[in-house]
Order: C-alpha cells, then sequence, then structure tokens
C-alpha cells in the first residue's frame, strides 16, 4: 500500500532538525546551481512555491516579487520559518498540503516546485491543483529527479525506492514529465540542460 500524506509528513517532521546536513553534499555538487536555473526563469509579480522544505530556495528569491510559500509538514516549515527571519526574507509561510491548494482559481503568475512530487502521494491530484493555481499564461516550474531512462539504472531505483520512501518519504522513481504532459497545460518543455535524473520542465497553462 502507498504511504498517504499523513505518513510522510511524518517521515519529514521526523527528519526536519537534520534535513540540510543530510542533503549538504548533493546540494553544494548538483542542487544548488540547478536552483538558481530553475529560479532565473520565474516571471511575474506574484509567485507560489510549493515545498518550500527549510528554505533552500530564499536565497534565489526575485527581489520585488510578491511570494507565497508553502509545506505540508510542520516541522519543515518551522525550519524555514527560522531561516526566514534570521535572513529577513520577505515571504509569506502557510502549512498546506499541494493535493488540497487554499487558493483562489487563477491566483499565481508562476507556481515553482524544486524536488516535490517526489514525495506527493497523488503526483496527478498535486499537478492539477498546481494548474488550478496558476493564472491563464501563467507558467508552472518544476525541478524534480525522476527515473532514469537507462533501464539498469531504472531497475535499480525500483528495487530501492520502498526503502527510500520508508526512510525519508521521497520516491525515485517518478515519472514527473510524463505526468506533466498528462496534464491540460497548453505547452510542456524540458530545459536542454537537463541530466537523465534531473529535469527543469517549465509548463505553460
Amino acid at each position: 500500500m502507498k504511504p498517504d500524506s499523513a505518513t510522510i509528513r511524518k517521515r519529514y517532521d521526523r527528519i526536519a532538525p537534520y534535513f540540510e546536513g543530510m542533503e549538504a553534499v548533493m546540494e553544494g555538487l548538483f542542487f544548488k546551481n540547478w536552483r538558481k536555473k530553475c529560479w532565473a526563469k520565474v516571471e511575474g509579480h506574484h509567485i507560489l512555491e510549493v515545498g518550500v522544505g527549510t528554505g533552500k530556495n530564499f536565497d534565489y528569491y526575485p527581489k520585488d516579487a510578491r511570494i507565497t510559500a508553502i509545506d505540508f509538514s510542520e516541522k519543515m516549515l518551522k525550519q524555514a520559518v527560522q531561516k526566514r527571519d534570521r535572513k529577513n526574507v520577505n515571504v509569506d509561510l502557510e502549512l498546506m498540503d499541494i493535493q488540497s491548494l487554499c487558493f483562489a482559481d487563477n491566483s499565481f503568475d508562476t507556481v515553482i516546485c524544486s524536488f516535490v512530487f517526489c514525495s506527493v502521494p497523488s503526483a496527478v491530484k498535486g499537478l492539477k491543483e498546481v494548474y488550478r493555481v496558476c493564472k491563464p499564461g501563467g507558467q508552472v516550474l518544476l525541478l524534480e529527479h525522476v527515473i532514469s531512462s537507462n533501464p539498469v539504472l531504472a531497475a535499480v531505483m525500483n528495487l530501492l525506492n520502498p526503502v527510500v520512501v520508508a526512510l525519508v518519504g521521497a520516491n525515485i522513481n517518478r515519472n514527473t514529465v510524463k505526468n506533466v504532459k498528462a496534464c491540460a497545460f497548453t505547452s510542456v518543455h524540458v530545459d536542454e540542460r537537463s541530466s537523465d535524473i534531473i529535469k527543469l520542465i517549465e509548463a505553460r497553462k
């Protein structure tokens, strides 16, 4: 049986105090540069960041934008609040699940997520919500790690996935590009700099 939101939330609550330390090496070697590339594509004034986590993207926020950031883990959000106050970042932080966003239709110029859909129990439901709150003509930016196109590596990722989910709540074998293309976006583009496993996806409503 697949874990539900409550189960995944508890796993992130558990690791929240140690999360940045756990990912420090990968963050420095890979994720930091990808975050910069992703946030460089942000358009418009009203921005929603889904899955703010501990606030790893704060350094890349546009200076003059109105930004709302959410997370479904209370303990992760607590870490983000502390970092926001320490760095004096202008962002509204809210506890919320991507699968049920408490925002009106067509609210945001850009919705942005980084390494989020690996942890959403129903990726399709989450994508529909992201689509709903994005303004017509607006964009959704997703920075995600996905299953490899290499059959051997994909098989290994599928084999290891239950262990990774049990430990930290993240799936390493999601096909997020396919899921995004199955939604009602008018266009979906994968940045040409994307690697086999890390994809920068741009979708337009």
